[in-house]
């Protein structure tokens, strides 16, 4: 056999014995680059605004093929606050970096109002603290019921239905008092119309009913031991769920849900007893938000509101 014709075979065989490496696009295929691609996946959390995961999705760029993917990761906002907030697609989002400091919040999303009487008390965009961006709003509330101040959003509700999730940070410029207060209300519409509120009480994060004044929990030892206190110059995650056809509620602080602020129609002993029975058939129906102060027992406080957000599911802490 001559050399012409023994070419063809070489190179028949080299062919046959050459490893073939394929590329995947996806990046779940990088084992063969050091398997950076299986960290890829971790781009589907860019979207952190719901579950603030986007920030550990960020991981997935170890893997040159898995870099498409990866980006998503950057989207997310991470747990240390600073990053930008991403919640565009749900009925409300506000991280209040659209407005300067000293200016109302976006007037097309909020109204700044003070109930019945008017006092002291003011709200305004802030650039002192921030949970993420470098704005809040800052409400300067006064003790005494007049001095009262709040931020209104009603338009989201239309969108909602029958079961609201909440989510928002709030930052006190003290711990939280014996006095009976509320920095958070919504109008129920099935109820008066009164205000279904929270706030504090005994030093503990708890649910008020304006019509009756019935608390969750009952403010007992057992009750009180149920909740949790918020303390000074430290941002919480603050998530709520209303069920307005079960008139049931949940309630979590730093993405961990509180025992003693749950209503799911079975009576606990000395903690919502009060609620259940003042009002069995109790079905609220929430048509606004109000971030704010209103002091019943004349405590003083700043609070800065952040990272506001309503959904049709829960939202999460970032």
């Amino acid at each position: 056999m001559n050399l012409r014709t023994m070419l063809p075979h070489v190179f028949l065989v080299l062919a046959l014995t050459v490893p073939v490496v394929a590329c995947d696009e996806t990046g779940n295929g990088g084992a063969g680059a050091g398997g950076g691609g299986q960290g890829g996946n971790g781009g589907n959390g860019g979207n952190g605004g719901q579950g603030g995961g986007g920030g550990q999705g960020g991981q997935g760029g170890m893997s040159a093929s898995s870099s498409g993917s990866a980006s998503g990761g950057s989207g997310g906002m991470g747990g240390a606050g600073g990053a930008a907030f991403d919640c565009a697609n749900l009925p409300l989002c506000d991280d209040f970096e659209a407005q300067a400091a000293g200016q109302a919040p976006d007037p097309a999303r909020w109204a700044v109002v003070m109930p019945n009487c008017m006092g002291s008390g003011t709200a305004a965009v802030d650039a002192t603290q921030a949970h993420s961006g470098k704005n809040s709003v800052l409400v300067t509330g006064k003790g005494g019921y007049c001095n009262h101040v709040f931020i209104s959003h009603a338009a989201a509700f239309a969108e909602l239905g029958d079961v609201v999730y909440g989510r928002f940070y709030l930052r006190m410029s003290a711990d939280q008092g014996d006095g009976h207060t509320t920095f958070m209300a919504m109008r129920d519409e099935n109820d008066g119309p009164k205000d279904l509120r929270m706030g504090g009480q005994s030093k503990i994060l708890m649910w008020n009913r304006e019509s009756d004044d019935a608390t969750l929990p009952s403010l007992s030892p057992t009750g009180i031991g149920m909740s949790v206190p918020l303390t000074a110059d430290k941002w919480r995650c603050i998530e709520f769920q209303v069920d307005q056809a079960a008139g049931a509620l949940r309630t979590w602080v730093d993405g961990n849900e509180v025992a003693g602020l749950v209503i799911d129609g079975t009576p606990t002993p000395d903690v919502d007893q009060q609620w259940i029975t003042q009002k069995p058939n109790w079905k609220p129906k929430v048509t606004d938000l109000k971030l704010g102060w209103e002091s019943y027992a004349g405590q003083d406080m700043n609070l800065w509101f952040d990272d506001v957000a309503l959904a049709t599911t829960r939202i999460g802490c970032q």
